[in-house]
């Protein structure tokens, strides 16, 4: 989950509040939400292993993991998440033997105390640090666990202050939601910007590529930005909400409303930015 934020894929925390996820509806956006991904993707250099070892953090439903199959077709892949739903489906769907002669697993874990268990080529996420808040805490131990030569690499959403998020972390913190949701719609301060992500990988001693991008996406349906954060942004307040349907469609109502005024639909679809931040940061070989 990666997640991924906006804020895509899955969660890491442990605990009660770990959200619920579908993976049925984090993917009714699959193609603008791995299109982030590819082009992290196409920045990330050589690896170094015969066949390359691979993690994929917060690997979600699994979708963009077999991405990884395409480019390194004989690497040894696994993706690590923390929800089961997301895990049974990748499982379900892309686990085992890939065409060049790799293998696709899964496996369970939580990204907050997640360590490489073995030597890495490359350890990459897509979307999904921004459920972790000490992420940048583990960057040196995650560098650590690569092989000489090796790459982490990571895209995380950029848009916690964009008004879909803005006006969740309001709503979720408006008196008639407070006492149930405090909180619960601004996970995502703690994102650092690409300037600090820079410093910090270039204090580890790596080279690093970092750099943002907006990308402008034209949604389409009713309610589409609505049916896009029911993916993801949505998670842990419908979590929180349980089996209270009447509540959660009185907060649906209000949140889709105020979405609807922040995002207008126009004559070919419901034009949604969203900022994503990268970094590619290459150990010394």
């Amino acid at each position: 989950m990666h997640s991924d934020t906006a804020q895509d894929r899955t969660p890491t925390a442990t605990g009660p509040s770990a959200p619920t996820w579908d993976p049925q509806q984090y993917l009714r956006h699959a193609e603008h939400r791995a299109r982030p991904f590819v082009d992290l993707l196409a920045r990330i250099p050589e690896l170094p292993g015969r066949p390359a070892r691979i993690a994929d953090l917060g690997c979600g439903p699994g979708n963009v993991t077999a991405l990884l199959a395409d480019r390194w077709p004989q690497a040894r892949i696994t993706g690590f998440d923390l929800s089961p739903e997301m895990l049974r489906r990748a499982t379900d769907e892309y686990s085992g033997p890939t065409a060049g002669g790799g293998v696709l697993e899964f496996r369970r874990a939580d990204l907050a105390d997640w360590l490489p268990e073995e030597p890495y080529d490359l350890i990459v996420s897509n979307a999904a640090l921004q459920w972790v808040p000490n992420h940048p805490a583990s960057f040196a131990v995650w560098t650590n666990g690569l092989r000489p030569g090796g790459t982490l690499a990571f895209q995380v959403p950029g848009n916690f202050t964009a008004p879909s998020h803005a006006m969740l972390a309001e709503l979720c913190d408006s008196p008639r939601w407070r006492a149930r949701l405090a909180g619960l719609g601004a996970h995502y301060v703690h994102l650092c910007e690409p300037a600090e992500y820079l410093a910090r990988f270039t204090g580890l001693g790596c080279a690093v590529d970092v750099w943002e991008t907006t990308y402008h996406q034209l949604l389409q349906g009713p309610d589409p930005v609505l049916d896009w954060v029911k993916g993801t942004a949505l998670r842990p307040v419908l979590t929180a909400l349980g089996d209270d349907r009447e509540a959660a469609d009185a907060l649906l109502t209000e949140y889709r409303d105020l979405l609807r005024a922040a995002y207008p639909t126009g004559p070919r679809g419901t034009v949604f930015p969203f900022r994503r931040i990268f970094v590619v940061a290459r150990k010394d070989g």
